[in-house]
């Protein structure tokens, strides 16, 4: 009975036992049961790198992905993560090097749609509180964010589709609310939960059929080409998906299509709200970043390099997401037994995962780790320059990206299947957060109310944590 307790109490307070289990390992792997199966949490680069190296068909990232989100009741009867293996590879070249790409060309557009889509969302989540409007900056970034990524991945035309928007708007919510009851629950009971839990949300429905729409008319102007008449062109994720992988049919397309979805409103939503939040309790470090976003602003919205907000912003995100927001981003499943070289063992349905709020936090690669520092990242030359000589601590021993993927940096994953997305991820964030901070003073009218909250290994904004955004006023 106690030991059942023990794995259900991961559910409510799963990152405080996995940080009392990396403070005892010393750099070994460590167990700590979960109500499903045993997770093995390893965090010696040596650990990592076997974890990396043992093959798709022994240590699966689909499997666990598929476990994680149950995507048969979440994503309309989605079956990727089994079907996905080498056929998948068009899907990261799409994320990483098309999408990346294509994104100076339309960055000013983003950027003026941002500040447009600010304006007309932020009433929907104000209330007038003592002090004055007061809005909800999770449940704002969550809409500001699915308007980005749909005007990004989906055009124009869908962006401004208002029933795609609130399905759209409200799939990350309910794809995570329904997978964690499914999760929850005895096996022979998932069929009958899963199908009655997911009738009673309609996102993953409107979301289908307004792709599969699209994409069986898109079908229709590719056989059209072959004919030799001419079509529109469609430089969005649609077409790159089914340039990419062409012996796809029009559901398969929507179903990755579903997923890409998933990956970039979560990451982004959650992100950009707890940079917010830091950004109005270390206020100090703004002026340093508008200056930054006038003096390079433009050129990052003509060549989509350098940055807006720069290394500060690149670093305050990243210690937001390390501090306030980590996940425990690498993950693997056990399809065949396996064991790492100091003996530890996997059996089959068990899992190997990173600490990653324990690693960040770990004064052998971050100097004073609990200490938000939001230059801590940057260039130290560059920071002096623009600062002046300061006391805030020891930096890095060298500057590093948001985008890095390494053994003591797992924001991202790991290795060879780190998160081809972080790129477009990295740069939205900028966006979306330059356009903020030209435009908007960030206050919270209530510091003391508790912001975040956990669920399994995971750190969550709150939706009643909320801030004042006051329109600036420059001369």
């Amino acid at each position: 009975m106690l030991k059942r307790f023990r794995a259900w109490q991961y559910v409510w307070a799963g990152p405080s036992l996995i940080q009392k289990g990396f403070d005892k390992s010393n750099g070994e792997p460590y167990e700590v049961p979960t109500p499903e199966t045993r997770y093995v949490f390893v965090s010696d680069p040596k650990h990592i790198q076997e974890l990396d190296d043992a093959p798709d068909a022994v240590l699966s990232l689909q499997a666990a992905a598929r476990h994680m989100l149950q995507p048969k009741y979440t994503m309309h009867g989605f079956s990727w993560f089994d079907l996905r293996g080498a056929e998948g590879f068009g899907i990261e070249r799409v994320v990483r090097t098309l999408l990346t790409n294509f994104l100076p060309e339309i960055l000013p557009d983003v950027g003026r749609m941002v500040r447009v889509k600010m304006e007309q969302l932020m009433p929907n989540h104000t209330v007038v509180g003592k002090g004055g409007p007061e809005t909800s900056v999770f449940a704002l970034m969550k809409e500001l964010v699915a308007h980005t990524n749909a005007y990004v991945l989906f055009g124009k035309e869908l962006g401004d589709n208002e029933e795609f928007m609130k399905a759209a708007s409200t799939f990350m919510d309910q794809t995570l609310v329904v997978a964690e009851i499914i999760r929850l629950v005895p096996r022979w009971a998932v069929p009958v939960i899963g199908n009655w839990t997911s009738s009673k949300f309609d996102s993953d429905k409107v979301m289908h059929s307004t792709l599969l729409a699209i994409i069986e008319k898109r079908l229709e102007e590719r056989n059209a080409r072959k004919l030799g008449q001419k079509v529109p062109k469609h430089p969005d994720c649609i077409q790159w998906v089914m340039d990419t992988s062409p012996t796809w049919g029009a559901e398969r397309v929507v179903w990755e299509l579903m997923a890409i979805w998933f990956g970039a409103c979560y990451s982004l939503s959650v992100t950009s709200a707890f940079t917010i939040q830091d950004l109005c309790r270390y206020s100090e470090h703004v002026p340093y970043l508008r200056a930054e976003i006038e003096s390079q602003y433009g050129e990052f919205e003509t060549t989509g390099k350098g940055a807006a907000p720069c290394s500060k912003a690149s670093s305050r995100s990243r210690r937001v997401s390390t501090q306030l927001s980590p996940v425990v981003s690498t993950r693997r499943h056990a399809v065949k037994p396996f064991e790492f070289s100091d003996g530890t063992k996997l059996g089959v349905g068990d899992w190997a995962c990173t600490p990653v709020h324990a690693i960040n936090h770990d004064p052998t690669y971050y100097p004073d780790p609990m200490k938000f520092d939001g230059f801590r990242f940057a260039d130290p030359a560059v920071v002096e320059k623009a600062t002046g000589p300061r006391n805030a601590g020891p930096t890095q021993p060298e500057p590093s990206d948001l985008t890095e993927v390494s053994s003591k940096w797992q924001f991202w994953g790991t290795g060879r299947m780190a998160c081809p997305g972080r790129f477009y991820a990295s740069m939205t964030l900028k966006v979306i957060l330059g356009q903020i901070l030209a435009n908007y003073d960030c206050t919270l009218p209530a510091p003391e109310a508790k912001s975040l909250l956990t669920w399994r290994s995971t750190f969550f904004p709150r939706e009643s944590f909320k801030v004042t955004f006051s329109p600036r006023i420059t001369i």
